[in-house]
């Protein structure tokens, strides 16, 4: 193998682990994280329910637009935020990159409403297809299962610890608890005499 050969594939691994990084930031942080519960919520409105059907007696071309129009403002969003990232203005790019994940969620949530009537589009068919590809390779490179596998075990761990603090403190009997209520009668009872000598000061 040539040299060039081998920098060809050194960065085409430094470009694959970024990807892969990437995709769990958004998979495991950003869409567990954050945007499902958002997806959750908005998919049990009844408002939305009664949109659902409505999507389904809708042109698919006015569907495609909306859908359309939505998505390039959430990319866009994505991308403004980064610009302001770049910057250094760290707190704009965090305010509105997490106030597009609403919006994000109920673009998802339009998609599998309308997924149908999208998708009856030759080319959004076609492109869908070839993203669906894309994230199956990427799953099955090691890189990403390697990866997957260190953030299970840390979520574990995690669970365990919290479990294991859990019973320790925050159990009504522990004396943590007894402690906490104690000091908190304490401090109460305390306001109230000291309420009461300014009061008979002022008599």
């Amino acid at each position: 193998m040539g040299f060039l050969e081998k920098i060809i594939q050194r960065l085409l691994l430094v470009f694959q682990f970024i990807l892969v990084f990437l995709f769990i930031l958004f998979e495991e942080i950003i869409w567990e994280g954050i945007a499902q519960p958002i997806y959750n919520k908005i998919q049990s409105l009844r408002i939305v329910q009664k949109l659902e059907v409505q999507i389904q007696h809708t042109h698919r071309y006015v569907v495609l637009a909306v859908f359309s129009t939505l998505l390039l403002a959430v990319e866009a969003a994505g991308l403004l935020a980064g610009v302001f990232f770049v910057q250094g203005h760290m707190l704009l790019g965090l305010v509105l990159y997490v106030a597009k994940i609403p919006i994000a969620a109920f673009v998802f949530w339009l998609f599998k409403a309308a997924k149908e009537k999208l998708l009856s589009f030759h080319w959004f068919n076609w492109g869908y297809k070839k993203l669906m590809l894309g994230l199956d390779w990427l799953k099955e490179r090691k890189s990403y299962q390697d990866m997957m596998l260190y953030i299970s075990t840390i979520k574990i761990k995690i669970k365990m610890n919290w479990k294991i603090i859990k019973e320790k403190y925050f159990v009504k009997e522990s004396s943590f608890m007894k402690e906490l209520k104690n000091f908190y009668a304490y401090m109460k009872n305390f306001k109230k005499n000291k309420k009461k000598k300014e009061e008979s000061k002022d008599d």
